[in-house]
């Protein structure tokens, strides 16, 4: 790849190159706006790694072309947390070192002091992850002889331990301590009745609720960020979904969508609300109801406790949530009870005095 620095008549530098694209193409270009010449060769330099992706260029330059992949094919969203995780957590360590002179020893180091720092364990696992991601793909596409992150073995943990929820009983008391805002009430009603995700919750368009059916059709998830709404598709295929509802939340969302000023096709449930509102609106509730604290995700986990509690399979319970996977259901939200343990505890008693295992 042959250059050319050159100063301009406002003082800054251009440098002109040749190169040859990933398609095989000879190209011609140049880059203006550096202070120094120096500056200009020194980002030449930085392209010409990301050009050459070797595995002897730093893994700082090879971010950016992992990066340029990944952001075409995943969420604004992911791709934002992908940069946070970099910025923060890996880059600091491993930002100037070729990627080939990345060996487990060093991983090993950096994970140890990320588990010092105290993250939670499921945070722990996505960093470990994010960093196992991208030399991946230098394996995988650019010809690194093997990932050391598999060396290295991993850290924290996948699954977080089981969330707290609330009984009926206590989201009763919450709703009540909350009634005097009628969007907060009515939207963590459809929350707890039905199990949906926040985001799913805040996608919500009023033509997406059928009064006569009693459904509510989920396919799009909100999220709030760069102060950018985002509309987007769920998270999974199997988050596209038709909840069915009961009579009295039919009620409930009958009176609303009455209080709804001049709703027009397309127009959001809950307009001009975001998952800072709901968590909020919780926290106060928390306090008023004297209820335990938990967060506005755990009220999925409610739900699903409470079908648990019902006698529903797990096939239902997922069908119902959106998972691709009934074990996720099992593993995720269907925490036992203590009642249902106890249950379980007579009856192995029954069996063991001989009274049989009848219900």
């Amino acid at each position: 790849m042959a250059s050319n620095a050159k100063r301009d008549p406002n003082g800054t530098w251009r440098i002109q190159y040749r190169y040859t694209d990933w398609t095989g193409t000879k190209k011609k270009s140049q880059k203006r706006g550096f202070k120094t010449k120096k500056e200009a060769e020194e980002w030449l330099a930085h392209f010409k790694y990301q050009q050459s992706s070797d595995p002897s260029m730093p893994l700082r330059d090879f971010w950016k072309v992992y990066m340029d992949d990944m952001s075409k094919r995943l969420k604004e969203t992911t791709i934002e947390n992908k940069e946070h995780i970099w910025r923060c957590k890996i880059e600091p360590y491993f930002g100037d070192l070729p990627i080939n002179e990345i060996t487990a020893s060093r991983i090993r180091r950096w994970q140890s002091e990320m588990i010092e720092k105290g993250f939670k364990p499921t945070y722990l696992k996505s960093i470990n992850s994010q960093l196992s991601a991208v030399m991946n793909y230098a394996v995988r596409f650019y010809d690194l002889r093997s990932n050391p992150c598999m060396k290295a073995g991993s850290m924290g943990k996948g699954r977080a331990d089981e969330r707290p929820y609330w009984t009926l009983e206590e989201f009763n008391r919450f709703a009540d301590a909350i009634s005097n805002k009628h969007e907060a009430w009515m939207g963590f009603q459809i929350l707890f009745w039905t199990g949906m995700r926040v985001g799913e919750l805040l996608a919500l368009k009023v033509e997406d609720i059928d009064l006569e059916e009693g459904t509510i059709r989920v396919d799009e998830s909100y999220t709030r960020l760069r102060s950018k709404d985002i509309i987007s598709s769920p998270k999974t295929h199997n988050s596209i979904r038709t909840i069915t509802i009961h009579q009295e939340l039919v009620e409930a969302l009958q009176e609303y969508l009455k209080c709804l000023y001049h709703p027009r096709p397309g127009s959001r449930l809950f307009p001009e609300k975001t998952k800072r509102f709901f968590e909020h609106e919780m926290e106060r509730g928390i306090e008023l109801s004297g209820v335990k604290k938990i967060t506005v995700h755990c009220l999925r986990h409610s739900h699903a406790s409470m079908l648990v509690e019902m006698g529903f399979s797990p096939i239902e319970i997922a069908k119902r949530l959106g998972h691709g996977k009934v074990t996720t259901t099992i593993e995720t939200y269907c925490h036992p009870s203590m009642d249902g343990q106890k249950k379980i505890a007579d009856r192995l008693g029954k069996m063991n005095r001989g009274e049989g295992y009848a219900v």
